[in-house]
């Protein structure tokens, strides 16, 4: 599987933002971009978008339109939430230019989430990501317009890449991606709630600690399936057939 770098904007608002974010993308080289539940289901299509986008085109014809935050992650190994301020059992936060370097080497297939112009990234989303990415701004007015965002991580990361000097780099292992960990975690809650571990009415933080302990653990694919099998035992010996 070839390497991927791909743009998710959770309910981007206004359409000027996106054809603004398309532009940003396309000048650094990506053209991997993903819409979760827009205000506008139209978005793509919409006149301000395509005068905003100034061009690139081309990326808003390639984008998709999604309706669940977990349909925009196929194919992605490490997803990084952008936000402010830390989050209590969010994942690790770091400034682009910290975090970026290391993770290009990696060869990982690499996802960037943006949340809504509103109100940001909401804690359960970031709660799913690999790592957090926090622009560093200053104390007293730390508020950026969603493309000025996608605009300056785009750079970084296109920096950590080597610029447009390089040769692209090669995937390093078959990683499981993140919607097939959000899939097992689905899996596992059930049989944690069937074995009594997980209570589903005062859930508190488990589900969310369980979702970093696997992002930590950067599963391969064989690693997900033996563990979807360990899930299938525990329900197959607590749940009973009725009748």
């Amino acid at each position: 599987m070839n390497s991927i770098t791909r743009f998710i904007l959770v309910e981007p608002s206004h359409p000027g933002n996106v054809g603004a974010v398309a532009r940003a993308m396309k000048v650094m080289g990506f053209d991997d971009l993903v819409l979760v539940a827009p205000r506008y289901a139209d978005v793509l299509q919409h006149d301000e978008t395509i005068s905003l986008a100034s061009g690139a085109t081309d990326v808003l014809a390639k984008a998709r339109v999604v309706q669940r935050f977990e349909e925009a992650l196929d194919g992605v190994t490490t997803t990084c939430a952008t936000a402010m301020t830390p989050r209590d059992f969010g994942p690790p936060t770091e400034a682009p230019r910290t975090l970026l370097p290391a993770l290009a080497q990696s060869g990982h297939s690499v996802g960037f989430v943006f949340g809504s112009e509103r109100f940001g990234m909401r804690n359960d989303d970031v709660y799913r990501c690999h790592a957090c990415i926090s622009i560093p701004t200053h104390p007293d007015y730390g508020s950026l317009n969603l493309a000025q965002a996608v605009q300056l991580v785009a750079y970084e990361w296109r920096q950590a890449l080597g610029g447009f000097t390089v040769a692209p780099r090669t995937q390093a292992a078959d990683w499981a991606d993140a919607a097939a960990v959000q899939r097992l975690l689905t899996h596992w809650e059930q049989a944690l709630v069937a074995i009594e571990f997980l209570d589903p009415a005062t859930p508190r933080k488990l589900l969310p600690r369980l979702n970093q302990l696997l992002n930590r653990q950067q599963l391969s694919v064989e690693e997900v399936h033996i563990l979807h099998g360990v899930a299938r035992e525990v329900l197959k010996h607590v749940v009973k057939p009725a009748g």
